[in-house]
């Protein structure tokens, strides 16, 4: 099969990306909410397994298609667990003791591994001199936001927790790159496998754990990991294929790095923190990363 070329981000592209952006910022929240009351590992697993139920009805009207080869099957396995079920254990266990604006914060460090990644795996995802500046203006706002709010936590004991955040990041990354890889399946149905993929890793960890206390889990965590399961799960793990796969790896990654801005003001709405002028300092640095970076260099 040829391969597929990248296009221009177009303004729905654009759109879909900060529709991501602002579900995936409010998970933290619903996050920091559930995991107390099921532990890190069943609620990856439930709402991993409320995505999957979710995208199966839609894969099973349009057919499902599976990897065509065993090293498909395997590259199948470990997408499922770099881009699921091992950053979703860790951003889970490490909201136990972080705050779900670090954790988002932290989660931004993301894009400039995606972007050296991108450029060393794709033919058509390379460096040019506006995805570098661009990177650079963002990746400024992301340390500028870190190195105000996140080395306030060294001093609580959090350092190992914030290092699982950073892990997860590194998953993310490596796992973008490497969906960019699967020409055969369309993203809606590799989506679908991906989840089921990932529902039986969890699943069947959560058991040699034990179940949790079901009946225990207050509604206000129901309401959490169903939201997760349907939305931050669900529908953004399709739009999330789908934009790798048009406009790249690492011009995705750039409209995340609005995730740890918007994390810290939804916290800021929803928990009543302070939000530091470093934060809206940061926005401005990203937004003009992200301006940047759609720029085409001109032909010669």
């Amino acid at each position: 099969m040829a391969n597929h070329t990248i296009r221009k981000p177009t303004p729905l592209d654009l759109f879909l990306m900060l529709f991501l952006t602002l579900v995936w910022a409010s998970s933290f929240i619903a996050i920091k909410v559930a995991v107390p009351e099921t532990g890190p590992v069943w609620l990856a697993a439930i709402r991993v397994c409320i995505g999957f139920v979710v995208l199966l009805p839609w894969t099973l009207y349009r057919g499902i298609l599976l990897p065509s080869s065993a090293a498909s099957w395997i590259n199948m396995l470990i997408i499922s667990l770099l881009n699921v079920s091992v950053p979703f254990m860790l951003i889970s266990w490490a909201e136990l003791t972080i705050s779900a604006g670090i954790a988002s914060l932290l989660l931004g460090t993301g894009p400039l591994l995606a972007l050296i990644l991108s450029h060393l795996t794709t033919h058509d995802d390379k460096f040019n001199r506006f995805k570098v500046i661009g990177i650079i203006l963002g990746f400024s706002g992301i340390t500028l936001v870190v190195g105000h709010e996140a080395l306030q936590s060294v001093g609580n004991g959090s350092v190992i927790a914030m290092i699982a955040v950073l892990g997860a990041s590194l998953c993310y990354a490596i796992s973008g790159a490497m969906i960019r890889k699967v020409k055969d399946i369309p993203p809606t149905r590799l989506a679908t496998l991906i989840l089921g993929f990932a529902s039986m890793e969890l699943i069947g960890l959560g058991l040699l754990q034990g179940l949790p206390p079901l009946s225990s889990i207050s509604d206000k965590a129901w309401i959490s990991l169903i939201f997760l399961g349907l939305l931050p799960t669900g529908l953004a793990t399709i739009l999330r294929y789908r934009l790798i796969w048009a406009v790249g790896a690492s011009f995705f990654s750039l409209g995340m790095n609005l995730i740890p801005v918007f994390g810290v003001i939804l916290g800021a709405l929803l928990l009543s923190e302070k939000v530091a002028l470093t934060t809206w300092v940061a926005l401005m640095l990203i937004l003009a990363g992200l301006m940047v970076a759609r720029t085409s260099p001109k032909e010669k």
